[in-house]
């Protein structure tokens, strides 16, 4: 039996309404968890869904957290994630949940694959620059990392793997969840003939030429704080580590003097380096709520 989670925080309803109509008639159960300030009520797109409020925004680990703890529950054997941006196609449930089993049957034990993904700012599919395919077998490529939403979990590895982390409330949840599975003896997969169209970060911007991601202020303040209590782990790869802190100071320029709110985003990045350096974690306003 397959369930969904699909994590939402004062979303776009229209994209809401085109994910759920695509979700809906895949999975036996879906479960929202709206991090808004605000309910919201999709009974006008479907009509039974589990639905939990968490207007303090707990972040994307714990909302993952609380809807795998419901699936299973509720005696799924495989859960798919989901973000409120993303575009799935009608049979992916079922193409992925099938690759799962194929591979459960052959002795291969996978705690989570996921499709190729499509930008759909660039309408470009979208590869790891630095990421290396680790191997190829059938329809899958083994990978170090899958993003989150589209990510199809094993429910059982969870006993092995553990859940999300919590501590690091939004950025990399994903790929240090992958990572742990694989320190696990576990694998992680992209399925090649499988293809999800995904909003992948806020906005482009552009400098000399080159591309890149911008999000909202706030993220980088995770962003950059996840990096350094990341880069303190074992299990976490090399090539990541060492992309991730040179790219820094190039990063720290292109999301403040190239962008808006200079002054709002360079505190954030600031004060992310510092609760990174110190190791602090959860949400920002735990940690700087008295400076505010």
């Amino acid at each position: 039996m397959n369930g969904a989670i699909i994590v939402v925080y004062q979303p776009d309803l229209s994209m809401v309404e085109r994910l759920l109509t695509r979700v809906y008639n895949q999975v036996e159960h879906v479960v929202i968890i709206d991090n808004s300030p605000t309910k919201h009520d999709f009974n006008l797109i479907i009509s039974s869904y589990h639905y939990v409020h968490f207007p303090e925004n707990v972040g994307i680990a714990k909302g993952h957290n609380h809807g795998l703890r419901l699936l299973l529950s509720l005696g799924c054997e495989y859960g798919l994630l989901l973000d409120q941006d993303s575009l799935i196609p009608e049979d992916m449930v079922f193409r992925l949940s099938s690759l799962l089993e194929a591979s459960k049957a052959l002795k291969h034990h996978f705690a989570a694959i996921g499709p190729s993904i499509r930008c759909s700012f660039t309408d470009r599919s979208e590869r790891a620059r630095y990421q290396r395919d680790i191997f190829e077998y059938d329809e899958l490529v083994g990978v170090n990392q899958i993003i989150a939403s589209g990510m199809l979990i094993d429910l059982g590895s969870l006993d092995e793997v553990g859940y999300k982390d919590e501590s690091l409330f939004i950025d990399g949840v994903d790929h240090e969840w992958c990572w742990r599975a694989k320190s696990k003896g576990l694998n992680v997969a992209r399925a090649k003939h499988v293809e999800m169209v995904h909003r992948l970060g806020d906005s482009r911007s552009k400098f000399v030429g080159v591309t890149y991601r911008v999000g909202s202020p706030i993220r980088l303040y995770y962003q950059f704080r996840n990096i350094l209590i990341l880069s303190r782990r074992p299990y976490v790869p090399t090539y990541w580590k060492v992309r991730c802190i040179v790219l820094m100071p190039i990063k720290f320029i292109l999301n403040s003097v190239m962008q808006k709110q200079r002054k709002q985003r360079c505190l954030f990045m600031v004060q992310g380096i510092a609760d990174g350096v110190l190791g602090k974690r959860n949400c920002y306003e735990e940690n700087w709520s008295s400076h505010q």
